[in-house]
């Protein structure tokens, strides 16, 4: 998939240079809501829990966005498996508190995009490169947990998402977006 200056690819479509892999890291946590850590060992458990499980253990999921000079811009990773029934995510309270939902929209997703990069339909072709993906892998639907006061729930509702349920976690009212991509 290709627009006029990003290109989207497979994270197994080909070799990365440690300074690609380390451009996916940057777009990580520039994206992220969290932006300090009490040591290095917490800002690894943090990248771990949100990035790394799925770009070990999901790279066939994984998709990139490539702008000029081969750099990396943005991306989605994700697993296709039901979260919920997988014990790599048995530490994540969303995960069971949405149990019921996830099993009707089982793949489940991260994106993040460059600041620069926002705004351009970056993140919605990534979101459609892995709905693709997703669907030739059967999943019935894709899903992904955040806060409800966050402003990517617009961006997830004008990319197909419906609220599908609603927890309070905390302080934090947590929302259930999914998508359908077979009939069930």
């Amino acid at each position: 998939m290709t627009s006029p200056r990003v290109t989207i690819c497979g994270v197994l479509d080909r070799v990365w240079s440690p300074a690609q892999l380390a451009e996916i890291d940057h777009v990580f946590f520039s994206s992220s809501a969290t932006q300090e850590f009490a040591s290095p060992a917490e800002r690894a458990v943090f990248r771990e829990r949100w990035l790394g499980r799925y770009l070990l253990g999901d790279a066939a999921h994984a998709f990139v966005a490539m702008g000029a000079g081969d750099r990396i811009v943005g991306y989605v990773v994700g697993t296709i498996e039901d979260p919920a029934r997988d014990p790599r995510f048995a530490g994540i309270s969303t995960t069971r508190a949405f149990a019921a939902a996830s099993s009707r929209y089982p793949a489940h997703l991260h994106i993040n995009v460059a600041q620069e990069m926002r705004g351009r339909g970056l993140g919605a072709q990534l979101i459609e490169a892995f709905a693709a993906h997703a669907s030739t892998c059967s999943a019935a639907g894709l899903h992904v947990i955040t806060n409800a006061a966050s402003r990517n729930v617009r961006f997830y509702k004008r990319c197909g998402f419906d609220e599908i349920d609603r927890v309070t976690i905390g302080a934090n009212e947590i929302v259930f977006l999914g998508r359908a991509l077979l009939r069930v």
